[in-house]
């Protein structure tokens, strides 16, 4: 693994609460939908207690659904188990202040149980295991994410008391690239741009996207547990400085029938040389690509629709799936290929694919570890890469990706693949948060039903 440098180093933080600057630190781990969760400590608390010795928190954090219903069906936590605790350990690498909470520094919690084991379900163990299985073959994973999401000119409160109906979105037409369109809401970014830059995160750039008030921002590529660590920490301050100025924004995969908001995934292998190990060159040279990328390529076609539930994992997740909607349907590749799920770009060190299935709503944490997997068993079985897609792959005879999220969970729980890469407790455990989201969604009577059946049926 990568010796990373914390943001903030232990010692500036003893220096900052000392002086008063610091009287907060908040400390939390990313839980099966990719949020933050924990708690905030007093900061002299945190010094002298829980930085050597970590806390505790209710074990049903990686066992309830997204309204934080207890559920049944996991193994780990549940009533017949007492809903006991595991104990949460700062990992200091991730250290750092938060400069949208006054007097606060945050860092994030790797989770084990009361013997020492880590938690082998949790999302953030999941990453480092297939990162450490990739880190056996000699490379490092480079990953880059770029979230999108809409801004509405109500704020959460207003949102939950409409129903999330008749929101007013930032801007009324499609901005994409538009710089007059990014104008109209440049306080909102720029105030983003800035407190993430002073967190600790490298900010590249702002555009403004398709659907109405929908834009991105976007982030340097890092090695992957860091990137993985940062997404979470952008999305969760991005809505409170949101709810600060008085506005919301969403990154749910499918606000309304135009285009959702996606959450494209950028990954290249690093050598032990720090060499680009994805660049082809001499004879071996075909669209750039070194034998190692070839096999990882490979690898992702081959278990893309058993990983579709890492990288889709909700029922509104599906719904970006639709032809000519830049959210794709082919389990095809393509250099530079929009229409296809898994598209190669840049040249020379710059070499790397982007994952267009994830959404806006997607933990990266699991995408990350589904790639690193999919790439391995690539390499592993010296799998050849098919033709690529040079036209349009949503019209070309491909196999398709899941179409709902009760497709996806069928794969992922009968996927050999799957039960190799991460252990049949893991694949266990996510299926059946897949079966909770079904359950609840099969027994919801919708907008939909209502508007069609109300008096006309």
């Amino acid at each position: 693994m990568v010796d990373r440098k914390p943001p903030l180093a232990p010692e500036e933080l003893r220096s900052l609460v000392a002086s008063g600057e610091i009287d907060t630190v908040v400390l939390a781990f990313p839980d099966m939908q990719g949020r933050l969760q924990g708690k905030r400590f007093a900061a002299q608390f945190f010094l002298d207690e829980v930085l050597d010795h970590g806390t505790e928190g209710c074990n049903y954090l990686l066992a309830v659904d997204t309204e934080m219903n207890t559920v049944d069906g996991y193994e780990m936590s549940s009533w017949d188990r007492g809903y006991g605790d595991f104990a949460m350990h700062a990992d200091l690498a991730t250290l750092r202040r938060l400069p949208w909470n006054p007097g606060s520094a945050f860092v994030l919690a790797d989770l084990a149980w009361n013997d020492g084991s880590p938690v082998v379900a949790a999302p953030r163990q999941i990453l480092r295991r297939q990162l450490e299985r990739l880190a056996e073959h000699g490379y490092t994973a480079m990953v880059g994410t770029e979230l999108e999401f809409m801004v509405f000119k109500d704020t959460y409160e207003q949102a939950w008391d409409s129903g999330y109906r008749g929101l007013t979105p930032a801007n009324q037409y499609n901005i994409d690239y538009s710089v007059l369109g990014t104008g109209r809401i440049e306080p909102l970014l720029r105030r983003i741009r800035n407190e993430m830059q002073a967190a600790g995160l490298v900010v590249e750039s702002a555009k403004g996207e398709c659907n109405l008030g929908q834009h991105e921002i976007v982030f340097r590529y890092d090695e992957a547990l860091t990137t993985c660590d940062q997404h979470s920490l952008y999305k969760t301050g991005a809505k409170e400085i949101a709810a600060q100025e008085g506005v919301s924004l969403t990154f749910m995969a499918k606000y309304d029938e135009r285009e959702g908001n996606s959450c494209h995934i950028h990954l290249s292998l690093t050598d032990a040389d720090g060499h680009n190990a994805m660049a082809g060159d001499g004879d071996d040279r075909e669209h750039g690509m070194s034998p190692v990328m070839r096999h990882f390529l490979a690898g992702q076609l081959a278990a893309l629709r058993d990983f579709s539930l890492l990288y889709a994992p909700n029922i509104n997740s599906y719904k970006r799936f639709r032809p000519g909607s830049f959210a794709p349907t082919a389990v095809a590749w393509g250099a530079d290929n929009r229409t296809c799920a898994l598209r190669v770009v840049g040249h020379g060190r710059s070499m790397r694919f982007e994952n267009r299935l994830p959404g806006g709503d997607v933990n990266p944490y699991l995408a990350v570890a589904g790639l690193v997997a999919a790439g391995l068993y690539g390499i592993e079985n010296r799998l050849e890469l098919p033709e690529a897609c040079t036209g349009n792959a949503y019209t070309a005879d491909y196999a398709h990706v899941p179409a709902t999220l009760r497709e996806a969970a069928e794969l992922w729980e009968t996927s050999e693949i799957a039960k190799a890469a991460f252990g049949p407790e893991v694949v266990a455990h996510y299926r059946n948060m897949a079966r909770v989201e079904l359950d609840a969604y099969d027994s919801a009577v919708t907008d939909w039903e209502l508007r069609r059946s109300f008096e006309r049926l």
